[in-house]
């Protein structure tokens, strides 16, 4: 019976290990989404306009991700924010860890931009100068 119940419950832990690891490895199955490493890697090896367009669409996506996520963020600010207990409160208190990854997420989008910024514009062939 003891066995049963072991065998049981070590089956169910598997089963949640199994249905939680498959939702992250289909989303990194997507073509467009690349590692830092990665994204390093072809930023040092880049020289042509379809691989700085190619730079450009991966930092434009990762920005909007980090966008999504820190509105997200904002909402759960706002939410733990509601219910602040200032005499017993410790730090760090569940509405500050809300509001720091709020600005993590917002900084992280705001270099995303620039580099997807800085790739658009090395995207853009240079026109040869007409002679007059």
């Amino acid at each position: 019976m003891k066995s049963t119940l072991f065998t049981l419950g070590v089956l169910s832990f598997a089963l949640a290990g199994i249905a939680s690891a498959q939702p992250t490895a289909s989303s990194g199955a997507s073509g467009s989404q690349f590692t830092s490493a990665q994204l390093k890697k072809m930023a040092a090896k880049a020289h042509t306009p379809e691989q700085y367009s190619v730079l450009a669409s991966a930092y434009s996506a990762r920005q909007q991700s980090y966008l999504q996520q820190a509105a997200e963020e904002r909402k759960e600010w706002i939410r733990r924010s509601q219910n602040i207990m200032v005499a017993a409160a410790k730090y760090p208190r569940p509405v500050d860890s809300a509001r720091y990854l709020y600005e993590d997420y917002t900084n992280e989008a705001a270099k995303a931009g620039q580099l997807a910024a800085k790739y658009q514009q090395l995207a853009v062939p240079a026109s040869p100068e007409v002679p007059r």
